[in-house]
């Protein structure tokens, strides 16, 4: 077959776009190293698995799977309507909520405008922008020493609004930093923005939230119609592999997202299982119970390691090293230990670590103390 190089047909926006860098899979690091018995703390899943729940709903879906989803989601939709009192007209289903943030730019993005984000936000957002040719305008994160550290500036991400501006994308909490915002500080910024401009509140790890501090940004909707609330139930009902999220907005912008959502973009396991585990209440708890005492182990160990640990409100910490996070990673992986590091967010030093079960966190805990 005849090699073309056909970077001079594609959109600039493609062109130029560095794609997103998934977690390393267990098999892939046991083929590459020759190791066993690995661990995987590196993509923020569920270390007690998906919800029993939902397992049960997948297994009543088996013998159909020769029919088509229901494209709408209805009975998924019900049930989201319920939990966040709105209409289902205000929901948009994604394959997981990267999908919805994708259909934001695709819907409110082109060259000329922009979006307006934290400098160690998500990374779909710079992806999701540049893809529609649109522009990236980022904000300075807070500093080190901040109570907050590198957490969202609320003024700094107000500073870069303008005229141009259609998005501005808030994750709470966020990733991979685990800051987070109060909600009053947060309303009175979505309350500040222009009409012209749409906040969109990610709240992929809200689950994990210990207190009502951070608030439920979805109670907001009808006091703010330029609000969109992103969900996902990949984080804590444990769903990351079947790829199931939601938009909840005003029903003019929930229109113009489910123009965009390909039929079928949620596949009939995965809208029987979010149904089923939106219920798992018990699941929830251990699920929360787990990971507040898992922050705790992490955050003692690698505080006694002499490392710097970022507060953080989700399943995951962000820690800070005196020598770079790709060194300490590949040290990590011949040790069997998957962790994420984050140079690609310009936090060379810094390693995320997923929380585990309490055998898990010692191990990674363990592996570091004998590297450094």
């Amino acid at each position: 077959m005849k090699k073309r190089d056909y970077n001079d047909l594609a959109v600039p926006g493609v062109r130029e776009l560095t794609p997103y860098t998934p977690g390393k899979p267990i098999d892939e690091l046991e083929r590459e190293y020759g190791v066993t018995d690995s661990i995987k703390l590196a993509s923020n899943e569920n270390p007690l698995g998906s919800s029993p729940k939902a397992i049960e709903a997948v297994r009543g879906e088996l013998d159909d799977l020769w029919l088509y989803p229901d494209a709408n989601g209805f009975h998924l939709k019900q049930a989201l309507s319920a939990r966040h009192g709105v209409d289902p007209d205000c929901i948009t289903l994604g394959n997981g909520s990267n999908d919805v943030l994708v259909f934001l730019a695709q819907a409110f993005l082109q060259p000329g405008l922009e979006s307006v984000f934290s400098q160690y936000a998500f990374a779909v957002y710079p992806i999701a922008t540049q893809m529609v040719g649109a522009r990236a305008s980022i904000a300075p994160a807070l500093p080190a020493d901040h109570p907050m550290p590198l957490g969202h500036d609320l003024r700094a991400l107000f500073e870069r609004v303008g005229s141009d501006t259609r998005l501005v994308f808030v994750a709470n909490p966020n990733n991979p930093t685990g800051t987070w915002l109060e909600a009053q500080r947060l309303k009175d910024f979505i309350g500040s923005l222009p009409p012209h401009v749409i906040c969109v509140v990610d709240e992929a790890y809200t689950e994990y939230a210990e207190s009502d501090t951070l608030g439920d940004a979805s109670a907001w909707l009808d006091e703010f119609p330029n609000l969109v609330v992103t969900r996902t139930f990949s984080k804590a009902y444990g769903l990351a592999g079947l790829r199931v999220g939601y938009a909840l907005s005003n029903p003019g912008i929930a229109d113009l997202l489910n123009r965009l959502r390909p039929p079928f973009n949620v596949n009939s396991l995965a809208l029987a299982a979010a149904r089923a585990a939106l219920d798992d209440h018990e699941f929830i708890e251990r699920t929360r119970k787990i990971n507040s005492e898992g922050l705790g182990q992490l955050g003692e160990g690698l505080t006694g390691l002499g490392a710097k640990v970022i507060p953080s409100a989700a399943n995951f910490v962000l820690t800070g090293f005196d020598r770079p996070g790709g060194e300490l990673n590949e040290a990590l992986l011949q040790r069997g230990v998957i962790v994420r590091p984050v140079g690609n967010y310009g936090l060379d030093n810094y390693l995320r670590i997923t929380v585990g079960t309490p055998e898990q966190n010692e191990r990674v805990l363990a592996a570091l103390a004998d590297i450094l």
